[in-house]
């Protein structure tokens, strides 16, 4: 295997009874030595049980996944010759029920806008596919079994 990643969770009981169910499911990831609070998805477990404010195991997919695509993007755009200045992306994950009922995330779709300045402008032919290259390429993309879809817009306002 050429990469390890590591990821430490952590999760205190405090004075919550829990056997009742009705424990907070907030919890810590650490990521190299960066704390971020998680907890699972109000959609999933009702606030105060669950907590709005912190990531929650799906939001995390879903950015993971626009992440990875735009550090492909930017790399390949910068091989390209091109300068991008600014590149936005409003990620939206759609949970949906598998063959089994269960859910799971069924459709991401990823709605990049990339703003160029210098010499070289790219056509809109150009950027869709640097978007379809770092799609290929992205380890996240390649390692998900739902629909994901690019929708990028051209250029950036």
């Amino acid at each position: 295997m050429a990469h390890v990643y590591t990821a430490t969770v952590r999760w205190e009981r405090g004075d919550a009874v829990f056997t009742d169910g009705r424990y907070s499911r907030a919890h810590r990831l650490i990521f190299d030595g960066l704390e971020v609070p998680g907890s699972s998805s109000p959609a999933s477990v009702r606030v105060p049980l669950s907590r709005e404010d912190a990531l929650d195991p799906e939001e995390a997919v879903v950015g993971a996944l626009s992440s990875c695509h735009m550090l492909f993007f930017l790399d390949f755009a910068r091989r390209a010759g091109l300068r991008v200045d600014s590149y936005t992306d409003a990620a939206v994950g759609e949970m949906a029920p598998n063959d089994k009922g269960k859910l799971y995330l069924a459709r991401i779709t990823l709605n990049p806008a990339v703003a160029f300045s210098g010499d070289k402008t790219p056509t809109a032919e150009e950027v869709e596919a640097l978007h379809h290259r770092a799609h290929e390429e992205c380890y996240i993309a390649n390692s998900l079994r739902g629909e994901v879809v690019l929708v990028p817009s051209f250029p950036m306002a």
